[in-house]
C-alpha cells in the first residue's frame, strides 16, 4: 500500500479510483473474490482519504473535503474590506483556526477572531459609520475614526453526509457559533459539491441561514445599548480547476442577505459580489486567495437605510465595495 499511496500523491481523486480498479481487474485469475474484494476496499479507502484530506480551494465558499480523522491543520485567514459611500474606509479581520478530523466525516475546529478599522466620511450622507464589526462603538458624523478588537471566539462542525469521490455528489452540513462582546451568532450551511474531468473540476455550493443577536447603541439615546435581532441568509458559489498539478483557478459569486429579524421579515440589504480565485496545494501546505467586486444589482427592501444605497451598490453593514481573502494553512 506504500506503493500505492506514492502513486496517489500526484493524481486526482478521478484517476486514484480508474488505476485501484484497473489494479484489481489485473490481479492473477487465481485470486478469490473475497481476497480481490479486500484489497479493492482497502484501496478505495485509501483514495477516499487521500482526496477528502485536500485544503479548501476557495476562499469563502465551503467545500466537503475534510481531515482524515487524527489529523490536524492550522489556518491563517485575512480579509481587507475596502471602500464605502464616500471618504475612507477599510477594514482588515483575522482569524486564525486549528482543525482536528474527529471521524472520517466530521471534523471540528475553533477559530479566534479579530478586526482593525479605520473610516472617515464612509457612510450615509458623508457621516463616519463604524462597521458592523465595531457597531456598538459611538462615532460622530465627521470624526476620524480608528480601532481594533479582539471580535470573538468560533467553533466549528461539519458532518459529511455524501462524498463526491465515492457517492458521486458531496453534501456536508455545517454549524459555527460565534460568541464575542455584544454579540452572538449562529451560522449554518448546507454544503453541496460536484466534480468532473477525473475530479480536475470542481464546483460548491453554500447555503448559508445566520440568525445573530448585535447589542449596538439606540436611535434615540446613542449611550444606550440595546440588543438587536439580524438574519444573515446568503447563497454562494465556487468554481475551480486545476490547471497545472498543485494549482487551480476559477471564480466566486456571492449573494448575502439581511434581515432585521429572525422570521425572514423586515428585510434591509441584499449584496452581489463576483471575482476570481486562485490556489496552490503542495503535500502540506497550502494558499488560496480570492478578490471580490460588488455588483450594481442591489435595489431598496422594506428596511434600506437612507443613503446606503449607491449606483444600485449596497453599502450597509458589512457590505462593502470591494473584499479580498488570503487563507494559508499547514496540515499535520
Amino acid at each position: 500500500m506504500v506503493g500505492m499511496n506514492y502513486l496517489f500523491k500526484s493524481q486526482t481523486a478521478g484517476q486514484q479510483r480508474n488505476a485501484t480498479f484497473e489494479a484489481v481487474r489485473r490481479m492473477p485469475v487465481c485470486t478469490g473474490h473475497a481476497a480481490r474484494a479486500a484489497v479493492l476496499a482497502a484501496m478505495l479507502a485509501t483514495v477516499a482519504s487521500a482526496a477528502s484530506a485536500e485544503e479548501s480551494i476557495f476562499a469563502f465558499v465551503y467545500t466537503t473535503d475534510l481531515l482524515p480523522q487524527g489529523k490536524s491543520e492550522v489556518e491563517q485567514w485575512m480579509t481587507w474590506r475596502h471602500q464605502k459611500n464616500g471618504g475612507t474606509y477599510d477594514q482588515i479581520e483575522g482569524r486564525t483556526e486549528y482543525e482536528y478530523g474527529l471521524a472520517s466525516n466530521l471534523q471540528g475546529a475553533i477559530y479566534l477572531n479579530y478586526a482593525w478599522t479605520q473610516a472617515y466620511h464612509n457612510g450615509p450622507f458623508n457621516a463616519t459609520t463604524p462597521p458592523e464589526q465595531f457597531a456598538d462603538y459611538n462615532a460622530g458624523p465627521d470624526d476620524f475614526f480608528n480601532a481594533k478588537r479582539f471580535t470573538g471566539v468560533s467553533g466549528e462542525l461539519i458532518y459529511r453526509i455524501l462524498s463526491p469521490y465515492t457517492d458521486g455528489i458531496g453534501l456536508a452540513l455545517y454549524t459555527e457559533p460565534t460568541i464575542g462582546k455584544n454579540f452572538f451568532e449562529l451560522e449554518n450551511k448546507v454544503i453541496l459539491q460536484k466534480n468532473f474531468f477525473d475530479d480536475l473540476l470542481t464546483i460548491a455550493v453554500n447555503f448559508t441561514y445566520a440568525p445573530e443577536y448585535r447589542n449596538v447603541p439606540s436611535d434615540d439615546n446613542p449611550t444606550v445599548l440595546n440588543w438587536q435581532e439580524e438574519t444573515d441568509v446568503n447563497f454562494g458559489i465556487g468554481v475551480s480547476y486545476r490547471f497545472i498539478e498543485n494549482w487551480s483557478a476559477g471564480f466566486e459569486f456571492l449573494n448575502e442577505r439581511e434581515y432585521n429579524s429572525f422570521d425572514f421579515s423586515h428585510m434591509s440589504n441584499s449584496g452581489y459580489y463576483l471575482g476570481p480565485t486562485i490556489h496552490f496545494g503542495g503535500e502540506r501546505f497550502f494558499f488560496t486567495a480570492t478578490a471580490l467586486w460588488q455588483m450594481p444589482w442591489a435595489s431598496v427592501h422594506t428596511d434600506t437605510v437612507p443613503g446606503t444605497l449607491v449606483n444600485h451598490l449596497v453599502l450597509d453593514n458589512d457590505f462593502e465595495r470591494f473584499r479580498f481573502r488570503f487563507k494559508a494553512g499547514y496540515t499535520f
